[in-house]
Protein backbone atom coordinates (compact mmCIF):
# COMPACT_ATOMS: atom_id res chain seq x y z
CA UNK A 1 0.00 0.00 0.00
CA UNK A 2 2.80 2.43 0.83
CA UNK A 3 4.36 1.66 -2.55
CA UNK A 4 1.11 2.79 -4.26
CA UNK A 5 0.94 6.00 -2.23
CA UNK A 6 4.60 6.76 -2.90
CA UNK A 7 4.14 6.28 -6.66
CA UNK A 8 0.97 8.40 -6.56
CA UNK A 9 2.78 11.29 -4.84
CA UNK A 10 5.77 11.22 -7.21
CA UNK A 11 3.67 10.91 -10.39
CA UNK A 12 3.42 14.32 -12.09
CA UNK A 13 2.07 13.33 -15.51
CA UNK A 14 -1.21 15.16 -14.93
CA UNK A 15 0.58 18.40 -14.03
CA UNK A 16 1.73 18.90 -17.62
CA UNK A 17 -1.82 18.70 -18.94
CA UNK A 18 -2.99 21.21 -16.35
CA UNK A 19 -0.14 23.58 -17.27
CA UNK A 20 -1.03 23.39 -20.96
CA UNK A 21 -4.67 24.04 -20.10
CA UNK A 22 -3.74 27.12 -18.07
CA UNK A 23 -1.55 28.44 -20.89
CA UNK A 24 -4.37 27.92 -23.40
CA UNK A 25 -6.80 29.75 -21.11
CA UNK A 26 -4.38 32.66 -20.71
CA UNK A 27 -3.85 32.94 -24.48
CA UNK A 28 -7.63 32.85 -25.01
CA UNK A 29 -8.23 35.65 -22.52
CA UNK A 30 -5.49 37.76 -24.12
CA UNK A 31 -6.93 37.20 -27.61
CA UNK A 32 -10.47 38.06 -26.52
CA UNK A 33 -9.24 41.24 -24.83
CA UNK A 34 -7.22 42.33 -27.86
CA UNK A 35 -9.99 41.60 -30.35
CA UNK A 36 -12.55 43.31 -28.14
CA UNK A 37 -10.59 46.55 -28.12
CA UNK A 38 -9.95 46.32 -31.85
CA UNK A 39 -13.66 45.75 -32.52
CA UNK A 40 -14.65 49.33 -31.75
CA UNK A 41 -12.01 50.79 -34.05
CA UNK A 42 -13.00 48.40 -36.85
CA UNK A 43 -16.63 49.47 -36.54
CA UNK A 44 -15.55 53.11 -36.81
CA UNK A 45 -13.37 52.43 -39.86
CA UNK A 46 -16.08 50.51 -41.71
CA UNK A 47 -18.62 53.17 -40.78
CA UNK A 48 -16.41 55.82 -42.38
CA UNK A 49 -15.93 53.67 -45.48
CA UNK A 50 -19.70 53.17 -45.70
CA UNK A 51 -20.31 56.91 -45.43
CA UNK A 52 -17.70 57.72 -48.09
CA UNK A 53 -19.09 55.13 -50.50
CA UNK A 54 -22.65 56.30 -49.94
CA UNK A 55 -21.77 59.92 -50.68
CA UNK A 56 -19.63 58.95 -53.66
CA UNK A 57 -22.53 57.14 -55.35
CA UNK A 58 -25.17 59.78 -54.55
CA UNK A 59 -26.08 62.05 -57.50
Amino acid sequence: MSKFIKSFITDDSGATAIEYGLIAALVSVAAITALGSMGDSLVAIFGKVDTELTTAVAP
